[in-house]
């Protein structure tokens, strides 16, 4: 059981957020009265009390300097697992990433040189909307049974990230995985250049703690081809077999399916899969591992064990 202590909203991005005394919260936006509301995952910002107590021993600060919505007692929201709910009255919150960049122009970090918010701060979206006020009591709900495997899908490509090539891989391939029972959480294009590649991979595994990230394009020989070095820049354990078994496949296709660098790794319980740029060698890729798939992915997940093959 925690106890909500704060309500901090900004009616403007780039502005210091100010407390009050009680928030409306939907579905569709998060809080209303907070500019940072919107259509997606990072609805509302949630930070714990005591770790704001433990950095006020350093220099004094108010809540809402964090850029936190809600500040709440009770519960270290660092170690809990994404998609962990929260009851507050008739609201209910979902976890939906651990951790928010620090900006640039960021007072807090500008005073005393480090920021609390990128490794303490969390964010949620709103299952169930309603009111919230100071000092209400928050409730953490016990998890689903048997929750969907969530999944993420980027696409490298320099052109298509300038809008100068219409990407069919990315939309391919999160057709498929929801065909497949998979949340697809997010999509993306980025460019073919390994800092980005390897921060997303990163905030997905770590922050939005995926089950899955499945990429597309970038894992041949063109110089600018980085895929498979920036995979396994942020892997922590290698899982050879499914890149080898695509291969496999697609050489009775092609002899120059010999030709894909692609890998497969684990970060964490994130698995991640390099997929080949085109669209037809992406659909006959997952098609052949989709199935066997995903018994590796809840296994890395904790969601199922280990069984003898039938």
């Amino acid at each position: 059981m925690g106890k909500l202590l704060a309500i901090c909203t900004s009616p403007k991005r780039g502005t210091v957020k100010t407390e009050v005394p009680s928030a409306l919260l939907t579905p569709e936006w998060g809080i209303l009265e907070d500019a940072h509301g919107g259509s997606w995952h990072r609805q509302v910002s949630m930070l714990s009390a005591e770790k704001i107590d433990a950095f006020r021993k350093k220099i004094w600060v108010e809540y809402g300097a964090f850029g936190e919505n809600l500040v709440i007692e009770g519960f270290d929201f660092r170690n809990l697992p994404v998609t962990s709910r929260f009851a507050i009255g008739d609201v209910v919150l979902e976890m939906t990433q651990i951790g928010k960049e620090c900006h640039n122009d960021c007072i807090i970090k500008q005073q005393t040189g480090e920021c609390i918010m990128p490794r303490e701060g969390v964010f949620a979206k709103v299952i169930t909307g309603g009111e919230i006020h100071v000092g209400d009591q928050v409730t953490m709900l016990p998890a689903l049974e048997n929750p969907p495997l969530r999944a993420a899908v980027i696409t490298l490509s320099d052109k298509g990230s300038r809008g100068e090539r219409e990407d069919k891989s990315g939309p391919l391939i999160a057709q498929m995985l929801t065909a497949a029972g998979y949340v697809v959480e997010e999509t993306m294009i980025l460019p073919d250049e390994a800092r980005a590649l390897k921060a997303q991979l990163i905030r997905m595994a770590d922050g939005r703690q995926v089950n899955l990230v499945l990429t597309t394009g970038g894992t041949g020989f063109s110089p600018r081809d980085i895929t498979p070095e920036a995979t396994c820049a942020v892997a922590d354990r290698n899982a050879p077999g499914i890149a080898e078994a695509m291969r496999y496949h697609g050489l009775s296709i092609t002899p120059r399916a010999m030709l894909s660098r692609g890998v497969s790794v684990l970060r964490g319980k994130t698995l991640i899969v390099n997929l080949p740029g085109s669209p037809k060698a992406v659909q006959e890729d997952l098609e052949y591992i989709l199935p066997s798939l995903e018994h590796g992915v809840r296994i890395a997940a904790g969601l199922d064990g280990e069984c003898a093959r039938k």
